[in-house]
């Protein structure tokens, strides 16, 4: 199949099609404007829906009416529109209803900027809304990783009766890259017999619910939803190292991040350093297994992120204190350069070796 030249943005509803989307409620609000107006143009064309919703909290309802009724159905916003949207987030995931949510993040917190940033790790993992939720999360570090990440999240939120979050950032969602529109592995999914699609005469209805007044029926709730993201732990963790085995000191980045922190390591390994690199590609779950393979003579591990400091709390969770855990960000829309991170390791090497801690 050839390649073709796309935005992130475009590329995302590209994808969505291609695996079988055929609902899209949104709101604009940029960075991300580009997907709905793609989805505007293209969805009337395969007989799908696009609306416009008077708000992102309207979007999130009517994603909530259509997952409910077994459709493929997805909506996109960036930060403080993801916030907006919260409530109607933890609707479904406690009505366990198949969804796809595009972030690609900006500045903030509040309005913030329409730069990239990625400062809703927190709230994408930890989860915006109330009670014990989980989306599954995945972080693209390139527009085609962004396609197929798109379409296999369908999949996965179709096995998992569960929403899955795309967490992409400003840059991601505005750069054009080639891209292929690839078949992913091949999933047994289950049927959607749980879907309110009428009874015809034939069933009792299905009901679409969150509500559990009984505080025994919400227990039990609790405990098989627990269950499901524990099968969703041993199964769907997505990760990418490399030089883990004998470096002296390992990277851990994930999305756009991971890119530039992948050219400071090239420059580095000219000058002679030994640098590993740990991408997370699912953020939920969280690869945490993967800092297990870090050689014990390691000097230390350097989360590098577009903020202030949020995937660096799971790094030292992953760590369990084997090594020094380090951090270099920028936040407020700023970037870090790659000669930014290459000083930045080497500091961390200079303080392990002078028996300092940052």
């Amino acid at each position: 199949m050839a390649k073709i030249l796309m935005k992130g943005n475009e590329a995302i509803g590209a994808a969505a099609i291609e695996a079988g989307c055929k609902y899209f409620f949104g709101y604009p609000i940029t960075p991300q404007s580009e997907l709905p107006e793609y989805m505007a143009r293209e969805m009337p064309k395969i007989n799908g829906v696009f609306l416009q919703a008077e708000s992102e909290i309207a979007a999130i309802n009517m994603v909530y009416g259509a997952a409910g009724a077994g459709a493929r159905v997805m909506t996109s916003s960036s930060s403080p529109g993801i916030s907006l949207k919260q409530e109607g987030i933890s609707y479904i995931a406690g009505a366990e209803l198949p969804c796809l949510i595009v972030n690609i993040m900006r500045g903030g917190p509040g309005l913030g900027s329409i730069q990239p940033s990625q400062t809703d790790y927190f709230q994408a993992t930890r989860g915006g809304g109330n009670g014990d939720y989980r989306l599954v999360v995945l972080a693209p570090a390139n527009v085609q990783e962004l396609v197929d990440l798109i379409i296999e999240g369908f999949d996965i939120a179709d096995q998992y009766r569960n929403p899955v979050m795309i967490l992409g950032d400003g840059m991601i969602g505005q750069m054009m890259e080639p891209v292929e529109f690839k078949k992913p592995k091949k999933r047994e999914l289950p049927e959607k017999d749980w879907a309110t699609t009428g009874t015809k005469g034939k069933r009792k209805p299905n009901i679409i619910n969150s509500l559990y007044l009984a505080a025994e029926e919400l227990e039990e709730h609790n405990e098989r939803l627990q269950k499901k993201y524990k099968a969703i732990k041993e199964n769907e963790v997505k990760v990418e190292s490399y030089n883990i085995e004998d470096a002296d000191i390992v990277v851990a980045a994930y999305g756009t991040t991971s890119r530039i922190a992948k050219t400071a390591i090239s420059q580095l390994e000219k000058e002679g350093y030994k640098v590993g690199l740990i991408r997370p590609i699912s953020l939920w779950p969280f690869p945490y297994d993967e800092f297990n393979k870090i050689n014990d003579k390691c000097k230390g591990v350097l989360t590098i992120e577009m903020n202030t400091g949020q995937m660096v709390d799971d790094v030292k969770i992953a760590v369990n204190g084997r090594f020094p855990v380090y951090f270099y960000g920028r936040t407020g829309g700023m970037v870090p350069t790659p000669n930014e991170i290459a000083e930045r390791v080497k500091e961390s090497m200079e303080v392990k070796s002078n028996g300092c801690s940052i």
